[in-house]
C-alpha cells in the first residue's frame, strides 16, 4: 500500500524534473539549439502549429539556426511567425532556406534571464513540495483506517522526504548548470 504512495510520488516528481528541463532548454543563451524554435507557431493551411511540424529546423553553426519549410508557399509565414515571437529574432530568407543569426546576450539580458531560471526553479521546487504533501496526505487515511501502522506511516514519510530532498538536489544542479551556461560569454 505504502509502496504504490511512494512509486507514484516518485513518478510524478520524475514528471516535474523532466518538465523543468525542458523549460530550461526553451531559454535562449545564445548558443543556437533547434528546441529554441519550439514553441513558436504557424499558421500551416489555416492550423496553427508548432514550427517543428511545418518545417525542419537544424543547426547551421553555433549562432545560426537553418529553417527549411516543407512547402515553400510557407516560408513567409514562417519567417512572420519567427520575427513575431518573443524571442527578438530577426530571420533572413535566403531562396527557400531561413536563417536566423542568434545575437549575443548583452549583460542585462543575461542577468533577466537568469531571473528567469530562476523562477522556473522555484516552480519545480514548489511541485516537487506539492507532491510530497500529496503523498503524505494519502497515507493519513491508511493509518485512521487501521491499514497501516504508525510506524508504517513514519517509515513512508521519511522515505517520501527522501525522494524529495533528492529531487531538489538534482533542480539545484540543472539551475547551476544553466546559470553557468548564461553568465559564459
Amino acid at each position: 500500500m505504502t509502496e504504490d504512495i511512494i512509486d507514484d510520488a516518485q513518478q510524478r516528481m520524475k514528471k516535474s524534473l523532466d518538465a523543468f528541463g525542458n523549460e530550461l532548454s526553451k531559454i535562449r543563451t545564445g548558443r543556437a539549439h533547434p528546441v529554441l524554435l519550439e514553441h513558436v507557431m504557424v499558421s500551416y493551411y489555416g492550423n496553427e502549429v508548432p514550427i517543428n511540424q511545418a518545417a525542419n529546423v537544424n543547426v547551421v553553426d553555433a549562432r545560426t539556426l537553418g529553417i527549411t519549410a516543407w512547402d515553400k508557399n510557407m516560408v513567409p509565414d514562417i519567417e512572420k511567425a519567427i520575427r513575431n515571437s518573443d524571442l527578438g529574432l530577426n530571420p533572413v530568407t535566403a531562396g527557400e532556406v531561413i536563417r536566423v543569426p542568434l545575437p549575443p546576450l548583452t549583460e542585462e539580458r543575461r542577468k533577466e534571464l537568469t531571473k528567469v531560471v530562476r523562477h522556473e526553479a522555484e516552480k519545480a521546487r514548489i511541485s516537487v513540495r506539492n507532491i510530497r504533501r500529496d503523498a503524505n496526505s494519502h497515507l493519513k487515511p491508511l493509518v485512521k483506517d487501521k491499514t497501516i501502522t504508525e510506524d508504517d506511516e513514519r517509515r513512508a514519510e521519511a522515505e517520501v522526504q527522501k525522494l524529495t530532498d533528492a529531487h531538489i538536489v538534482e533542480i539545484e544542479k540543472m539551475l547551476e548548470v544553466k546559470e553557468k551556461e548564461l553568465m559564459e560569454i
